[in-house]
């Protein structure tokens, strides 16, 4: 399979592509994944369906990239945790990057699961996600790189294993998320970020 990417827009006219990403997304979050149609998503977008092929090849594509435009809201404070080490405290540094986790979280619960519903996009996904080197393990060996870095300084426990807390992060932040968009909760403070912390890689 492709990877997923956007075409030309018309010349002279702007892309409507961001519109069309941010309309499948709020369809996928409020209505579920299997009425997120490209009918209805150009209705939400305010555009033709063929304004939408001019983007994307197909749905399977279009559902593809709104998943993949949220993984920023998770990599760039990963890639701003490597250039923390050293700095402040490793408690401050892996709660701003585990808030941001869970941000991203959040954010893609709702289509992820949606997923299960729709096997031949999640075999799309999965395949996408692996010829990319994508995934969860991605963003948990930065965390644990980060932890590693902090522990050849002292300034984390040296007899802490860094993969387990890195995974412990990473699944702490997956279930609140999931518990705050299942049970319709309200987000979790920032005290519950800095116990998270605190709880995998000790006290400073």
């Amino acid at each position: 399979m492709k990877q997923v990417e956007a075409t030309k827009p018309t010349r002279g006219r702007p892309s409507r592509r961001p519109q069309i990403l941010a309309a499948a997304e709020a369809l996928i979050r409020t209505q579920g994944l299997t009425r997120a149609t490209t009918r209805a998503i150009a209705d939400q977008a305010g555009c033709s369906e063929a304004a939408i092929y001019v983007h994307f090849e197909n749905r399977l594509q279009l559902l593809l990239a709104v998943l993949e435009e949220s993984l920023p809201d998770m990599l760039v404070p990963l890639h701003a945790l490597e250039q923390s080490i050293g700095k402040s405290t490793p408690q401050r540094n892996l709660g701003k990057a585990l808030r941001a986790i869970f941000t991203f979280h959040e954010r893609v619960i709702p289509m992820l699961c949606g997923l299960f519903a729709d096997p031949e996009l999640l075999t799309a996904y999965r395949h996408s996600l692996a010829t990319r080197n994508k995934g969860p393990h991605g963003a948990i060996s930065r965390l644990q790189k980060y932890i590693a870095a902090e522990q050849k300084l002292q300034r984390i426990d040296k007899s802490l294993d860094a993969q387990t807390a890195a995974t412990t992060l990473m699944a702490n932040s997956f279930f609140k998320a999931f518990q705050t968009q299942f049970f319709d909760e309200p987000q979790p403070s920032s005290a519950s970020f800095k116990k998270i912390v605190a709880a995998a890689i000790g006290k400073s």
